[in-house]
């Protein structure tokens, strides 16, 4: 398991607040992680950031 995955499963209430902050438009409906949907909810975030799916992964890391 990769180290992004470790970490949204590990703390996924502070990043998601965190994102929030700087991201307010993604509602928490948006931002509700489910083991398993990791892509699902990366591709949501990237969607609303216009970020590709790398540069979330490496800013979820950076928080």
């Amino acid at each position: 398991m990769s180290a992004f995955m470790d970490r949204l499963k590990g703390n996924w209430n502070e990043l998601k607040g965190k994102i929030k902050e700087e991201y307010a438009e993604l509602t928490d409906d948006e931002l509700t992680y489910q083991e398993g949907q990791e892509d699902q909810l990366l591709g949501i975030i990237q969607q609303k950031t216009g970020k590709t799916k790398q540069q979330v992964k490496e800013w979820i890391d950076s928080l």
